[in-house]
């Protein structure tokens, strides 16, 4: 086992928190960055370095994702009050005061010299240190945190780097394949390793508890594949059979089974070189001339066991805390209170944790929360009015003890309601959603309400922008499904004739009858005859029959004008 570092505390401790509002596109250098945006690999550039060689081009290509970050960087300063800077500083002995030179000292994991893959990766981050700058501040917060449970693990301390890889230390990040969270689960291997995901609250956002599933993970593919990191960090990436199967394959062609050899997808084949030019950036920083910004070595945050359900707001107050700042460190819950099923634990800054266990146990349970008691009216159901204080109806029924989802006129029922307006908690699911789609990226805002049959492609065809732009305006990923009735933003800088800058854009099908033709159809719902043709892929030359289906896209704030 490793023996424990203690740190020396500094005059100030600075917690930069991640995510407080909404990008634009010139505030959004970690897709372009981390992940070398797709379309800046399409032109054999990295984060808009030129690659030279086309063999180069090749290799900077490989392990394009598309990170959605949908909020910037905000600062908080936390300082350490004058107690607690003693305490640290009295502790003994002193052995290094920097969490990335912690991490340094025990990097094990061999970085060949010999592969393109590590120099390309190695070579931009060199080019780029703005972009070191900003994965720090969002790992502030909880790189002491993660180290620690790596080095009880007796882990390659190189794990503590892969948040960097996988999101840029972004606990909102969300990606392709539904990824989402610090350390990027999809939502099935999320559940496989006890990350729970409801309505209130996602393990995958929650720092703590995605840490230990992460852990938990890596050690459990570690095993898998004999010891061999290299192995489980590339399953990690791409699934624990394809890389399997990878292995299965060499072996019956009698060739080599390193990560190096094997025939793997492009992004697991970059994936791994990212994290080892990382390692051998962060353990050689004085033959590269480059320093990693300080991360003072000392205990930042404090996780609390508080028992039940608690608005948010109301737990900020008691704390002394910006309701953001408590949101930034518990990413996991979605709503306005934590999940009346738990986790029952919130993260506080180590300073303030006590006084507020403290304050905390002197009040009731019932008093975490505000409540309304409301009189049922002729219409009213639990769903209506779970939508209405935006809870859930198994809330409303559990807090009064009802058996089933009858309600009668004049019956009284308590119903939980939050502290402060929705538009408080900036960092719920609804409202970063909210911030993000009203985020201007062009002079016009189209909104466009999803029917069944409706696909990214179909939207991008019909809107003249791109599945990936499309995605990252609504917090999506361009595989994600869509669901019926979800509102969608489209920003454009020039609208056709038939669309306005406020228009709100259905799709239907319609079903040709006798008699109509291409004009009339277009002269109908206001749309142009090269629109129809193009969603449909009709040819010019050919006409269009009784009983054919056409898919259109309408403007419905303009459907009186339809006869």
């Amino acid at each position: 086992m490793r023996r424990p570092w203690y740190a020396l505390s500094s005059i100030a401790l600075a917690l930069a928190l991640a995510g407080c509002q909404s990008t634009d596109d010139t505030s959004q250098p970690d897709v372009a960055e981390q992940n070398q945006a797709q379309s800046a690999a399409d032109q054999c550039e990295v984060g808009n370095t030129p690659i030279d060689g086309e063999q180069d081009c090749e290799v900077a290509k490989d392990g394009v994702i598309d990170v959605i970050h949908p909020n910037d960087d905000d600062e908080l300063e936390v300082d350490l009050d004058a107690e607690e800077k003693a305490a640290e500083i009295s502790k003994a002995p002193v052995v290094i005061d920097d969490v990335w030179d912690r991490i340094a000292n025990q990097l094990t994991l061999d970085v060949p010299d010999h592969d393109k893959r590590i120099a390309i990766q190695r070579n931009w981050y060199l080019k780029h240190p703005e972009y070191m700058q900003r994965f720090t501040k969002r790992a502030r917060p909880f790189l002491f945190y993660i180290t620690e449970q790596i080095e009880q693990r007796d882990m390659p301390l190189e794990l503590a780097l892969l948040p960097i890889v996988e999101s840029a230390f972004d606990p909102f990040a969300y990606s392709h394949g539904r990824a989402a969270g610090m350390w990027q689960f999809i939502p099935g291997t999320a559940k496989r390793f006890g990350m729970s995901q409801t309505w209130w609250y996602d393990g995958r956002r929650d720092v703590i508890a995605s840490t230990q599933g992460a852990l938990d993970y890596l050690a459990y593919l570690n095993t898998m594949f004999d010891g061999n990191w290299l192995h489980a960090l590339a399953a990690y990436n791409s699934g624990e059979g394809r890389v399997m199967r990878a292995i299965q394959r060499n072996e019956r062609a009698g060739k080599p089974t390193d990560f190096w050899s094997l025939d793997l997808p492009r992004e697991t084949r970059a994936y791994v070189p990212k994290l080892l030019a990382l390692a051998d950036l962060l353990k050689n920083q004085d033959k590269y001339s480059y320093n990693w910004p300080d991360v003072e070595n000392v205990e930042v945050i404090k996780t609390l066991d508080i028992g039940s359900q608690v608005d948010l707001a109301f737990a900020a107050d008691l704390a002394g805390m910006q309701l953001k700042a408590l949101q930034a460190l518990n990413p996991g819950f979605n709503r306005w209170a934590t999940d009346p099923d738990g986790p029952h634990r919130l993260v506080l800054p180590v300073d303030k944790a006590d006084v507020f266990e403290q304050k905390l146990a002197k009040i009731d349970r019932k008093e975490r929360l505000n409540w309304v008691r409301y009189k049922i009216k002729r219409g009213d159901s639990l769903s209506q009015l779970a939508s209405q204080y935006h809870t859930t109806t198994a809330i409303i029924k559990k807090v009064n003890g009802l058996k089933s989802d009858v309600i009668r006129i004049g019956q009284h029922v308590m119903v939980p309601v939050a502290l402060k307006e929705l538009n408080a908690y900036t960092l719920s699911e609804d409202q970063r959603l909210a911030s993000l789609q009203s985020t201007q990226h062009a002079n016009h805002k189209l909104t466009h309400t999803v029917v069944s049959g409706d696909t990214f492609w179909d939207l991008s065809r019909k809107y003249d922008v791109s599945t990936r732009d499309i995605a990252k305006w609504n917090g999506m990923a361009p595989t994600d499904p869509l669901m019926t009735g979800k509102k969608l933003v489209i920003w454009k800088n020039q609208v056709s004739s038939n669309q306005q800058g406020d228009a709100i854009i259905k799709s239907l099908t319609y079903t040709v009858k006798r008699g109509d033709s291409l004009s009339v159809i277009a002269s109908r719902f206001n749309v142009r005859i090269s629109d129809i043709r193009k969603w449909n892929e009709l040819q010019r030359n050919r006409y269009i029959q009784p009983g054919q289906k056409l898919k259109l896209f309408v403007d419905v704030t303009r459907l009186q004008n339809i006869g």
